[in-house]
């Protein structure tokens, strides 16, 4: 039921939060973003420092999003309307509402170009054998159509609001408890044939052997965007689920189950791209295009490689929508309790406006050569919106928040929170206490700074 209608909805199981709040974590960050980035950043150093990041800065703010939206039970603006009334701090989820739509709109294009390739490789045609520029050539054309990326894009946005538009039980949960399990059976078979390929062992060890002499702070700093983006934190997102935990809830046991299940997601992801690039002898720095430019040219050397290229679509293709999922309720969340909007309302117009922004990102990559060239660069608009809202905006969402818990809120209070309903002190909260006040606000505020600075995105 909408809160607009006097009580506001709730999931129904521990399970069913864990599975819908990890479907928010798990997405593209996991299966497209975190390979391509540890092929670029040294493998297993960089996935040392990712774990790191994970555990020193991720869960502790992923808690503190968990415990303001369950103490409020209010969307990312409400929640610091009710802690912090009459002052600035209401802007900070107002940003993460701006942030939310800002990347489900860039990110519904690629989550687009999932269902292409899906079609594609129903189709066979990875089958015949590519090679490296027969799939860059077939990738830039696909992307630079405008009629394949909108369409793509449109079909995608519509199923977010499909799912959304059921509510939190009857749709999110609901869903998740279908598609997290299938995600999660996928995900195991294609890491499992992925590690018997021969020649597999390579890419095992580029993945978990740590070469301390590649560990730069570009590394450290790309490591870090990746924990912030892969967790959906700084968005307001695990506020806004935080908001439909029943008060009996045990956050800091299902905080880190979603934490957790995030990190094993990314690390098997790994398992199924690096011993198959490894096993067809590909360079592992493939850049963005390692899943829709390098892997195509090696489903053919591997066996049942047309199979292997379906479940692997049909896996990118449900992390994309466990994620639009979690965007679209975090701006629906928000009209829903702030301005009164009927849920109906506020999923098919936040749905129909996000695919107005998302047109211009399509038609980036090729299709409309201002837009293309808007940076210098293939992909412009895209990319622009990629490092507003999910550079920009993001860390800058996550330095506020941890400040707001840490300084404004206060520890106490926010433990409190955590603590509610449990019969014994937890044994994290000196050292919660100290992440949240400190290391975590410095930690993103040096990512923050590197951005700035150096102008690199992630």
């Amino acid at each position: 039921m909408d809160a607009s209608n006097g009580a506001r909805d709730s999931f129904g199981s521990r399970l069913g939060f864990i599975l819908a709040a990890a479907g928010s974590a798990i997405g593209l960050g996991n299966i497209w973003r975190f390979p391509y980035m540890a092929g670029e950043n040294g493998g297993g150093a960089f996935v040392l420092i990712y774990l790191l990041c994970v555990l020193v800065m991720g869960i502790p703010v992923l808690l503190a999003e968990l415990a303001l939206g369950r103490a409020t039970q209010r969307n990312p603006v409400g929640a610091f309307k009710t802690l912090a009334p009459k002052s600035w701090w209401p802007a900070v989820g107002a940003l993460g509402v701006v942030t939310g739509f800002g990347i489900l709109a860039f990110y519904s294009v690629i989550a687009g170009w999932t269902l292409g390739y899906l079609f594609k490789a129903i189709a066979g045609d990875f089958s015949a054998g590519l090679t490296a520029d027969q799939s860059a050539a077939q990738f830039s054309a696909f992307i630079a159509s405008p009629g394949k990326g909108i369409a793509c894009a449109a079909v995608f946005l519509a199923l977010t609001v499909l799912v959304v538009r059921g509510g939190i039980a009857g749709g999110i949960e609901r869903t998740a408890k279908v598609l997290m399990p299938a995600f999660l059976l996928i995900l195991v078979v294609l890491a499992l044939r992925s590690v018997t390929l021969p020649g597999a062992g390579k890419g095992i060890e580029f993945l978990f052997n740590a070469d301390f002499s590649k560990i730069t702070p570009r590394v450290v700093m790309c490591a870090l965007g990746q924990a912030l983006f892969s967790l959906s934190l700084g968005m307001g997102a695990m506020i806004t689920f935080g908001s439909y935990l029943k008060k009996e809830e045990n956050i800091p046991f299902v905080g880190v189950a979603v934490a957790l299940s995030d990190t094993f997601v990314a690390l098997l992801a790994g398992l199924i791209i690096f011993p198959a690039l490894f096993s067809a002898g590909v360079d592992p720095k493939g850049g963005p295009g390692l899943v829709f430019v390098v892997l195509p040219t090696i489903f053919d050397q591997l066996p049942a490689g047309g199979a292997f290229a379906v479940a692997f679509y049909v896996l990118l293709g449900i992390a994309a929508l466990s994620s639009t999922v979690s965007l679209l309720e975090v701006v629906v969340a928000y009209f829903v309790d702030e301005r009164g909007w009927k849920r109906e309302k506020a999923v098919w117009t936040i749905g129909g406006l996000c695919l107005l922004l998302a047109i211009p990102s399509a038609l980036s990559s090729g299709a409309v050569g201002f837009l293309t060239t808007l940076l210098g660069k293939t992909g412009g608009f895209l990319d622009l919106q990629n490092i507003l809202f999910g550079n920009f905006s993001l860390a800058l969402g996550a330095l506020l928040i941890s400040l707001f818990v840490g300084w404004r809120w206060g520890i106490r209070n926010a433990v409190a929170e955590l603590r509610l309903h449990q019969d014994r002190p937890l044994a994290i909260e000196p050292v919660w206490g100290f992440l949240v006040r400190f290391v975590c606000p410095a930690a993103v505020a040096v990512v923050f700074g590197f951005i700035l600075y150096f102008g690199e995105y992630f």
